[in-house]
């Protein structure tokens, strides 16, 4: 429950610190005396949009702090939790709780446990199909059945979308097909091999040059072993005194070396032929391979090669599409099926629960005056799967003898809309376990007995959890357990908001002046006795 707010240089408020107390609180004020500016500052703490023109002119910064009573044991608060969020002028906030640093959508998910403000706009949720689904499901306790669900779905919407690729891929294969099937013969019927260019382009210049090769070789054995006398021979004749034995071992080393290298000439001789026919072939090999490079703009044969696997991988591809589409499909089908099934549980519990609540509805719309009040929610199936399941929820509504049953935003009035409003927060409130629910005007378009009755609803909700209620009505603000009052006054500089706690005398001043306005008469004395006394 929230236990105590403080704020600081928000809008007209310097500074305000205010305690709460568990039950059913009050909050009135004249209009224009800053309850929607308190209200805003605690949305604003619960992780609504901030605006930097909210802060106070003339201050850098506004902090909103709330602290909670939290973790109920044994009819006791057991442990205290801070909420802070700072807002700078530039723009910036920061989030804070128990003086940790937090995401905005992280304090926004804790703050949806803690707290529920119901402003006078949320009026217009009842209209919203999706509010009225959800009141259906807080109300089912069927949390399991929506946790099954939602994980089916997402398998379900998993497996659709990889059916949906393949047969896109398929579609596209289908259409280059017969450019890839062309690509690829191209290059498979091109036998490449790693390193093939430069052996060909070797082989090209020998075959080109045979003549000139065999000329040089020849000579350079002639040089070596000439008729006159070789040079090996004169080496292996010549003898040096044991002085120069190092010189002799080179010259030994040099003669076998020149053996070697006659030898080696003799035997490249021996290969080398003038094959114009095999030229030919390598000249033309040669060509188509350059032509390939050119036509699929690579560098290199090792890219034409791993162009041509990747072609291939295409072909294999296409050929096996059809089979990994059916594959799909079946998974899809037994996803879809498993997804019904679950849809089928989540719709009963739904549908189990549904007499209940226009049952409760109707009781307390009666309450609150709607005498012949007339509630249905049927359920109707989705045309698909959604998210939520396969179901739409439409609340029907009549509130007078005789009259057809139509969607509540065609046939209901302000008054009663606020009524069945209240009638479904009630409902809300007793199987969500909220700790704290804020009602900003909800008593709007009703006065009398029938605000009396929502006062008397909202003190029974306050048995099991904190309600405070923003209300202009003497009838409400009467039967509240704990009164605070909202007032500006003028200070030197500006004028501010302020907020104080009201006496059982101050009670009565307060609730006489809501009867007869400025002016408090004695009689309206007495009556606002009357009122409090009746509690």
């Amino acid at each position: 429950m929230l236990r105590h707010l403080h704020i600081q240089n928000y809008a007209l408020i310097s500074r305000l610190d205010i305690d709460f107390e568990e039950g059913f609180s009050v909050l009135t004020g004249e209009t224009g005396a800053g309850k929607s500016i308190i209200l805003g500052a605690l949305a604003l703490v619960l992780g609504a949009r901030a605006d930097s023109k909210a802060i106070t002119d003339g201050e850098d910064k506004c902090i909103i702090e709330a602290t909670f009573d939290v973790q109920r044991d044994n009819g006791q608060w057991t442990k205290e939790m801070i909420i802070r969020r700072e807002l700078y002028a530039n723009g910036k906030s920061r989030s804070f709780v128990d003086d940790s640093l937090v995401t905005l959508q992280e304090l926004k998910g804790l703050a949806n446990k803690l707290i529920d403000i119901h402003s006078q706009h949320a009026n217009l949720l009842i209209e919203n199909a999706d509010f009225q689904l959800d009141v259906v499901d807080v109300i089912a306790c069927n949390e399991a059945q929506r946790s099954a669900y939602s994980a089916q779905y997402e398998r379900y919407t998993a497996a659709v979308e990889q059916l949906h690729h393949l047969q896109a891929l398929a579609k596209k294969s289908r259409q280059d097909a017969d450019y890839i099937q062309y690509r690829y013969q191209l290059l498979n019927e091109a036998n490449l091999q790693t390193g093939e260019l430069e052996e060909l382009e070797n082989e090209q210049y020998q075959l080109s040059h045979a003549e000139e090769i065999q000329a040089a070789l020849q000579t350079a054995i002639e040089a070596i072993q000439g008729e006159q006398g070789s040079a090996i021979e004169a080496l292996r004749m010549c003898h040096l005194d044991d002085a120069a034995t190092e010189l002799q071992e080179r010259i030994e080393s040099t003669r076998i070396e020149l053996q070697d290298i006659a030898e080696e000439a003799e035997r490249k001789l021996s290969h080398i032929e003038m094959d114009p026919q095999r030229l030919q072939w390598v000249e033309e090999r040669i060509a188509s391979l350059e032509e390939l490079l050119h036509k699929f703009n690579a560098e290199s044969l090792d890219e034409l090669i791993a162009m041509r696997d990747e072609l291939a991988e295409q072909v294999n591809r296409m050929d096996s599409f059809e089979f990994d589409i059916a594959q799909a499909q079946k998974a899809v089908d037994t996803e879809r099926a498993a997804l019904t099934k679950a849809s089928a549980v989540l719709t009963k519990s739904r549908q189990a629960v549904l007499p209940q609540i226009c049952e409760r509805l109707i009781t307390n719309l009666k309450r609150l005056g709607v005498a012949h009040a007339k509630v249905e929610m049927p359920i109707s199936p989705t045309e698909d799967f959604t998210p939520n399941g396969c179901d739409e929820v439409q609340m029907l509504f009549a509130a007078n003898l005789n009259q057809s049953l139509r969607a509540v935003s065609e046939v209901a009035s302000g008054g009663e809309i606020s009524r069945l409003m209240l009638c479904l927060k009630a409902l809300i409130a007793s199987s969500k376990g909220l700790p704290t629910i804020i009602f900003d005007e909800i008593d709007t378009g009703v006065s009398g007995d029938i605000a009396t009755q929502m006062a008397s609803i909202m003190r029974e909700m306050s048995a099991h959890r904190q309600i405070i209620a923003i209300t202009h009505l003497p009838q409400i603000a009467a039967q509240g357990e704990h009164h605070y009052k909202v007032y500006k006054a003028d200070t030197d500089k500006r004028t501010e908001t302020h907020i104080s706690r009201l006496t059982e005398d101050e009670r009565i001043t307060e609730i006489a002046s809501m009867l007869s306005g400025n002016n408090v008469s004695e009689a309206a004395m007495k009556t606002a006795k009357e009122l409090l006394n009746r509690n």
